[in-house]
């Protein structure tokens, strides 16, 4: 996958990593936007305002027995933008199948769960910057 978010710095408890049930049957890279599913499960996030998970801590590679993932919920991460994005503003996981795992900014009814967090940093369409991950705002 492209546009993994890379971790600048992670913030409370080394990330505050959250455990979530993932199918054996799925794949997901490092720095991988998870959205959440009932029950506590997760998967890679491929439309805007998903219910999320976080970022995926570490790689899940296709039947290879693990169906567990453990997901950041707090940090500071390079991450790349899908349009612009205004300093101070909520981001979300955009939907743009051109460039998957971006992040765009969120709408006046984007719900509080799907907030990835807030952006550190101005930003142009596909521009590298930095956000905030604090997952549901």
């Amino acid at each position: 996958m492209t546009n993994e978010a890379v971790i600048v710095e992670l913030l409370g408890d080394r990330g505050n990593v959250i455990d979530y049930t993932i199918a054996d049957a799925s794949t997901a890279e490092k720095g991988t936007i998870m959205m959440l599913k009932d029950p506590r499960t997760c998967s890679g996030a491929n439309v805007a305002a998903q219910v999320l998970a976080g970022i995926a801590a570490s790689e899940k590679v296709l039947s290879d027995g693990q169906v567990n993932l453990g997901c950041y919920t707090y940090g500071i991460f390079d991450m790349v933008a899908s349009g612009a994005v205004t300093v101070g503003n909520s981001v979300m996981s955009a939907a743009d199948a051109n460039y998957p795992n971006t992040v765009c900014e969120t709408t006046a009814t984007t719900s509080g769960a799907a907030i990835l967090g807030y952006a550190l940093e101005e930003a142009a369409d596909t521009e590298v910057f930095e956000v905030l991950v604090k997952i549901g705002g």
